[in-house]
């Protein structure tokens, strides 16, 4: 069996866990939590919530050539290999041969909801912890690399549309559809990152996508600069999102 590895570049608060919920849910998939995130923490010494319980579980994860080497990996009788990315997590160390091998897609959000979120959990958040230029960083280097542009997936149409958005991005994948990816059991997963205690406690209550929220959510002036720029490149990245093709 050939086996398909899926790069899903996001950034938090972006559905980015219920979206690794989806692809788990199928038969054929094994999924990879951020890869990068255990050896990110150590490299730049960021205070998250349970860094430090991170660091001391996931030691395994803090070599950067092995981590390299298993995300260029074909785990034995899986169909695909899905890596849950957090954009901001890559360096440009560890770019290279493995992403030329791997098919991968971008999730944004509305800026708003996703600092409303993340500054409830990470006060001192700034643009580069939205991900969101390194996404846009993303698909230069891809280019550089000689990859094709990677399909831009808005969390929002997840929710209001979830079939239709799911199928959109497995045809934009190459893959198959699979209506497992619309519910899943509520829990912890064995594959879920040492960090989920802290940052999945929505995702353990819930079965499936939606439904969307409807509110604006306010958010403070300190930030309001922060909320500028990343809205400048949501709107970057929106360009490229992912449309249901009509008729």
């Amino acid at each position: 069996m050939s086996c398909v590895r899926i790069a899903m570049w996001s950034g938090p608060r972006n559905i980015s866990t219920a979206m690794m919920r989806a692809w788990e849910n199928r038969s054929d998939v094994q999924v990879w939590d951020e890869p990068l995130y255990p050896l990110w923490l150590s490299r730049t010494g960021t205070k998250h919530p349970g860094h430090e319980v991170v660091l001391e579980q996931q030691q395994s994860d803090l070599d950067a050539t092995d981590v390299i080497r298993r995300l260029g990996s074909s785990p034995h009788g899986v169909g695909i290999f899905y890596q849950k990315h957090m954009a901001h997590h890559l360096s440009h160390d560890l770019t290279g041969e493995w992403m030329l091998h791997a098919r991968h897609a971008l999730l944004v959000r509305r800026p708003d909801r996703v600092l409303a979120s993340l500054l409830a959990r990470y006060p001192e958040a700034t643009v580069q912890d939205t991900g969101l230029p390194q996404q846009v960083a993303l698909i230069s280097r891809l280019d550089e690399l000689g990859v094709a542009l990677p399909p831009v997936i808005d969390a929002d149409d997840v929710l209001v549309a979830p079939e239709v958005m799911l199928r959109c991005l497995c045809q934009a994948l190459d893959v198959p559809w699979d209506e497992a990816m619309l519910q899943w059991p509520p829990g912890k997963r064995g594959s879920d990152g040492s960090w989920a205690p802290w940052w999945y406690d929505r995702v353990w209550e819930s079965t499936c996508f939606g439904p969307p929220r409807e509110d604006n959510p306010k958010i403070p002036e300190a930030h309001q600069a922060t909320l500028r720029k990343c809205q400048q490149l949501y709107e970057q990245l929106s360009e490229f999102r992912l449309r249901p093709q009509k008729g």
